[in-house]
């Protein structure tokens, strides 16, 4: 198909996209939408909830398989919208709307690429293209839930807005709740032992410590306090003080490893929330990244955090758009983005698959 047909239909798709809430854990409609979409062009479409994806005609099992995926939920628009956010209206080269640029042009144009691909035979790589559910609250029941059906897979792009630049580092996740203990006792007299005071050095050393490797692409590991609770009332010593720790990890060290150093220098207790957030990051000697260097783009390491965090294998995360349009109020995507995007992404595949 034609680069300038597959870009007006990613365009009316975004549109009806748009026009459709799919909220986390609502994406219902936009998932009948993208299925419909898919069947209609007479691809075979498989689903699991409201994830979508489907395998280029050529499939061959002997062949390594590349991911293209990005989301089509969004999160709840702020109360600083002054245009309606299901409008999708078109403006000075821009296109409105609730998810125009976190995700729905990246999820458009590697929808386009994958159909520009769809019926060639001949490629190195099997193509799978999906598109998942729950990104915007890291579920349970979006990427992570289809993977065993994708089959192994050797590399991914993972559509989120980065100006068509490579990401090829993401920082990840670990969100600690820590508790420091002490004993009760009457704040008149010298009783109890405090257990705010048994928290100050350890909130102190994540404030202090500095990881010694530094990532190349996402610099050094980022540890914060975040929240701090203790006491129940003014004259009673606390026995507990719980705090919470927010950790930005990058490809320097794995997720246990970070955890193992908190654990051996901090005398509360620590428990994380989830192991799933993890850094990730691919060789600036992998085609992928090789193929966008040579067309022009620049590498960069992303602060947030996206479903990369997933996968355990390389993964370049590319799109249109720009990171600090997401989430804001009247959000939107220059129509131009969306129309070189396409064509980069061909671009780049063509130096792979071929």
């Amino acid at each position: 198909m034609h680069k300038e047909n597959l870009y007006l239909e990613a365009l009316d798709l975004l549109q009806q996209l748009i026009a459709i809430p799919s909220f986390s854990k609502q994406e219902k409609k936009t998932a009948d939408l993208l299925a419909g979409f898919l069947e209609r062009k007479g691809v075979k479409i498989e689903r699991k909830l409201n994830n979508v994806w489907a395998f280029n005609r050529h499939f061959d099992p002997l062949l390594p398989t590349l991911l293209l995926n990005s989301h089509h939920d969004t999160v709840k628009p702020n109360t600083g919208y002054t245009r309606d956010p299901f409008a999708a209206t078109v403006a000075d080269d821009k296109l409105y709307g609730l998810g125009s640029n976190d995700a729905g042009g990246c999820l458009v144009s590697l929808l386009a690429t994958f159909l520009y691909f769809y019926e060639q035979s001949g490629l190195k790589y099997n193509l799978v293209f999906a598109a998942t559910a729950e990104e915007e609250i890291s579920g349970k029941d979006g990427l992570e839930l289809i993977l065993p059906g994708l089959g192994e897979l050797e590399a991914a792009i993972v559509g989120e807005p980065t100006l068509m630049q490579l990401a090829v580092a993401e920082k990840g996740l670990l969100v600690l709740d820590c508790v420091a203990k002490g004993r009760s006792g009457h704040a008149a007299r010298e009783e109890g032992l405090n257990a705010i005071y048994e928290a100050l050095p350890d909130i102190m050393w994540f404030q202090n410590f500095r990881f010694p490797e530094v990532s190349d692409h996402l610099g050094p590991v980022k540890m914060s306090v975040t929240m701090v609770q203790a006491g129940t009332q003014h004259n009673v010593v606390p026995d507990q003080c719980h705090f919470t720790v927010d950790v930005r990890l990058t490809d320097a060290y794995s997720m246990d490893e970070v955890l193992e150093v908190i654990r051996q220098n901090v005398k509360s207790e620590v428990s994380p929330r989830s192991m799933r957030l993890k850094p990730s990051s691919i060789s600036l000697q992998h085609p992928l990244v090789k193929a966008g260097i040579a067309l022009g783009r620049n590498t960069y390491g992303s602060p947030t955090t996206s479903d990369q965090a997933l996968l355990s294998i390389p993964s370049l995360k590319l799109g249109p758009g720009d990171s600090a349009r997401s989430h804001m109020a009247d959000e939107f995507i220059y129509l131009h983005e969306i129309e070189q995007s396409i064509a980069l992404y061909i671009d780049i595949l063509e130096r792979v698959v071929k």
